[in-house]
């Protein structure tokens, strides 16, 4: 369904030298990216800021042209053929809107099925569907400039999906959503990936790839650093997850099997253990050696097990 051939993305930027002199340099946001994704999988794209991410789902959508290499969307061109392609994906950019500002959310739905050309049955039945399963009828009759951003980010998932895409590229889907609204996103998503819709997913929520993807990529410097399942790119980046615990009085560091004590905070401590580890067992060693009141799991940053993967390699 997507194919990218030692796809690259040059810029050209100017950059003032002393106080009358510019040079040209060149910008390298994507470095030779080449990958397949077959028809129906999820699959995470995630990376630092700055890596490439956004750059090759512009590419992907017809946006930008790239400088070198050969990408194709269900057998398209994007960049040759923008019309063609835009009717077989949808997009949402976690930091864009693409409903109308001043409309109410309902009248913007009309309009993008106007601009898709949706016959009126399939409308009804997908826009029925978004609005049971986001949580959307309370905010139809509102206006997009009223909406927080976490109901604005329903709405945008929602009309990327109006048209019936065979692709969806979600920047961020997740962004400024609460706890709640997070797990009703995900959940759609995986209703709409499970009915067999190609889903290319970039964030910086590790939840989000754990929970919806089978497969993830990594992308630094606009190069692929890793393509596999997220077991191997923690493995890759020795990367650890942290268990704050707090108890009923002050302890000494607490050492069990497993775990490092990482911090001691009063009664509340941080304990570092292998991201590919199960919590479960250190959760209930500590129930039944310690007075435990509370707990809670951190994931890694992204930035932090990419930069792990780098020190590991650097010290071969």
């Amino acid at each position: 369904m997507i194919r990218l051939e030692r796809v690259e993305k040059v810029f050209k930027v100017r950059r003032r030298v002393g106080r009358l002199r510019r040079v040209r340099t060149e910008v390298r946001a994507v470095d030779g990216i080449s990958f397949d994704i077959a028809r129906g999988e999820m699959v995470g794209y995630i990376g630092p800021n700055g890596a490439g991410k956004s750059t090759t789902i512009k590419m992907l959508t017809g946006i930008l042209v790239p400088s070198g290499g050969r990408v194709r969307v269900a057998g398209i061109d994007p960049a040759r053929e923008r019309t063609r392609v835009a009717r077989r994906i949808g997009v949402v950019f976690g930091q864009r809107t693409t409903l109308w500002w001043d409309l109410p959310l309902r009248d913007s739905y009309e309009l993008v099925r106007r601009l898709y050309r949706v016959p009126d049955a399939r409308y009804d039945r997908n826009l029925a569907r978004c609005v049971e399963l986001l949580d959307l009828g309370p905010l139809l009759d509102v206006p997009v400039r009223q909406l927080s951003l976490g109901q604005r980010m329903r709405g945008d998932i929602a009309a990327a999906l109006l048209h019936d895409p065979e692709v969806l590229y979600l920047d961020e889907p997740t962004i400024g959503l609460d706890v709640v609204s997070k797990a009703k996103v995900r959940g759609f998503l995986r209703e709409v990936n499970d009915g067999g819709t190609t889903v290319l997913l970039t964030t910086h929520d590790l939840t989000d790839i754990e929970q919806l993807c089978t497969r993830v990529m990594v992308i630094d410097h606009g190069r692929l650093v890793h393509d596999g399942d997220l077991a191997g790119l923690h493995g890759a980046g020795d990367s650890e997850r942290t268990l704050v615990v707090d108890f009923e009085r002050e302890l000494p560091p607490v050492r069990i099997a497993g775990a490092r004590p990482v911090k001691v905070e009063g009664p509340r401590q941080w304990l570092a253990f292998p991201a590919s580890a199960s919590a479960a067992p250190l959760v209930a060693e500590l129930a039944a050696c310690y007075p435990l009141v509370d707990l809670s799991v951190r994931e890694p940053a992204i930035e932090d097990v990419i930069a792990r993967m780098y020190a590991g390699r650097a010290a071969l």
